[in-house]
């Protein structure tokens, strides 16, 4: 999480340190590359000269274009080493970025995540990540280079014509001023954009999730036209913002065409002999050719600056909507006996002894909200089973998720000895679009087909897939598309059989489901519970309390504890 008081400026700056190697190699290259663009163009004046003026054989200059054709491989090489450093620079920064947001999203976990539209977090991820690639790759080395090049060919031409660099200088500090003018609405419409491909996603998402139930109630078109306008505003933006960039680039480049005109009638007055002030008079073809050469390269870095320049306004508006994410508070995860800090879930290279769990004062509230649970206290030994009971909103899943170290808590303590992994199983399980053996092995994915198999028995599903003709590889659609509920609930445990995990947190897993179905589910529980660990269930349903070792009725703000024989 970054600190309150970062601005984005500032975390792009942290980034930029972070590859200030391969900036600074990047620059170097293209330093390179400029230097053998003076050199070039030298040669080529000096060529020309020779042949024109002095008349020479072009076979006594072929060292000469030997060196000239030197310098131009030399220029190659640099400009490749300047254009694979960039991209080093940009890959780089955009691994850490997403190693930080993977890392918060894990921080905040599915209660901080809540309130946040999955497809607003992919479009983050992919779309303003790649937007700060420019910013790293191309904008900043240009900077650098823009304060050095210009210079170097300032002073060859005011060596050879100091009239000539003063009329350069004095129009270079245009194109800047009006880059910043420009660069001041650009990043304002940058974020505008990204806010807006952020709700477009979220829009189109909920739509085509949603789209048997639109169809159902004859809304279908309605919600098509809904997308279409939010589609249009987001086309009306991105054409918003590339009529700035183009209209800017126009403007730009007027200005240097403009300065390079004045220069080039200055030289060819200047050698006509119409200009007999300052140094017009000595003006020759060398000089005079050469300058006309390196007039438009005096541009140049400016101009592919104001090019670059949109880069950086688009790394500003997206490193605003990423810094607002990384600002997010996490809750903090709960202690172990210790007292030590640790993530809410471990490897399975942790303890294999089931846990205890033991809870002092603990008091449990949401962001934003008024207590939802507590103060009260509980103790749950090695290997037993709680059902947790209560009305809706007595705060069942939110102890649940405090167990599962998704929600600190607000006051008390909270610990779990030892801290070894554990198994979440929700009543609506999470299930992608894969093969059965691809969700299957999303809590263990290096488990083998037997392993897979000897799970599917534990829930008695395995007659189900093997009737199947692609059997493990039977493909699922997003959410479990393909399976009846009560078939996705079994799937989900078998899971958790895959998972070998010591401490259990159920919420409704027999929830809707028939009753068939939910005594194949509980007998699957047993046999889960028989492997001694410790489970803790929310539920509503009388065989799951009978099932459990002991019953916690939760009221609104109060907890109590009542014994349940088995």
């Amino acid at each position: 999480m970054l600190a309150e008081n970062t601005t984005p400026r500032a975390w792009l700056a942290e980034l930029a340190g972070r590859v200030r190697g391969w900036l600074w190699l990047t620059g170097a290259a293209g330093l390179l590359a400029g230097l053998c663009t003076v050199a070039q163009m030298g040669l080529l004046a000096w060529l020309v000269d020779q042949l024109v003026t002095r008349s020479r054989d072009p076979a006594e200059l072929s060292p000469a274009f030997g060196l000239l054709l030197g310098v131009l491989a030399l220029r190659a090489v640099a400009q490749w080493a300047q254009e694979r450093a960039g991209f080093e620079a940009g890959r780089r920064v955009r691994e850490r970025v997403r190693e930080q947001l993977l890392d918060h999203l894990v921080a905040l976990g599915p209660v901080g995540l809540g309130d946040r539209h999955t497809a607003g977090l992919g479009q983050q991820w992919v779309e303003q990540v790649e937007a700060l690639d420019g910013y790293f790759a191309r904008f900043l080395p240009q900077l650098g280079l823009v304060m050095a090049l210009p210079l170097v060919i300032l002073a060859v031409v005011a060596w050879l014509d100091w009239l000539a660099a003063l009329l350069l200088l004095a129009s270079a500090p245009l194109i800047p001023l009006f880059m910043a003018l420009v660069g001041m609405g650009a990043e304002r419409l940058n974020r505008e954009q990204f806010e807006s491909v952020t709700r477009l996603a979220g829009h189109f998402l909920d739509r085509v999730r949603g789209i048997a139930t639109l169809q159902l109630f004859n809304r279908a078109q309605e919600s098509t036209r809904e997308v279409y306008i939010a589609a249009d505003d987001y086309r009306r933006r991105s054409l918003r913002t590339l009529r700035l960039a183009f209209l800017s680039s126009a403007v730009l480049e007027f200005f240097a065409s403009v300065a390079i005109a004045v220069v080039a009638i200055y030289i060819g007055f200047g050698l006509l002999g119409y200009i007999a002030f300052g140094p017009a008079d000595s003006l020759t073809l060398f000089s005079g050719l050469l300058i006309l050469l390196l007039a438009p390269e005096f541009f140049q870095p400016l101009r592919t600056l104001s090019q670059h320049y949109h880069d950086r306004a688009a790394a500003l508006g997206a490193a605003d909507g990423l810094v607002a994410l990384l600002k997010e508070p996490a809750e903090a995860p709960f202690q172990t006996a210790t007292g030590s800090r640790e993530a809410p879930f471990q490897t399975a290279t942790g303890s294999r002894e089931a846990p205890r769990i033991t809870l002092r004062g603990v008091t449990l509230r949401h962001r934003g909200r008024d207590a939802c649970l507590g103060p009260f206290d509980l103790s749950v030994a090695p290997g037993e089973c709680v059902a947790l009971v209560g009305p809706s909103g007595s705060g069942k899943s939110s102890l649940l998720q405090l167990l599962g170290g998704f929600l600190a808590p607000e006051g008390g303590e909270a610990t779990i000895t030892p801290r070894g992994p554990a198994a979440w199983m929700d009543q609506r399980p999470w299930l992608v679009q894969g093969s059965l053996a691809d969700n299957l092995r999303l809590a263990a994915p290096m488990a083998d087909e037997a392993a897979l198999w000897q799970a599917l028995r534990e829930v008695r599903l395995d007659g189900l897939v093997a009737g199947l003709p692609a059997g493990l590889d039977t493909p699922l659609g997003e959410r479990g598309v393909g399976l009846s509920g009560g078939q996705a609930q079994r799937l989900a445990l078998a899971r958790v059989f895959l998972a070998e995990a010591l401490l259990l947190l159920l919420d409704e897993p027999t929830a809707g489901l028939d009753a068939d179905t939910e005594a194949a589910v509980i007998e699957a529980l047993q046999r889960l519970m028989r492997r001694g660990a410790t489970v803790v269930i929310a539920t509503h349903q009388p065989a799951l309390c009978a099932a459990a070792d002991w019953v916690l009725e939760l009221t609104s703000m109060d907890a109590s504890r009542e014994a349940a024989d088995v």
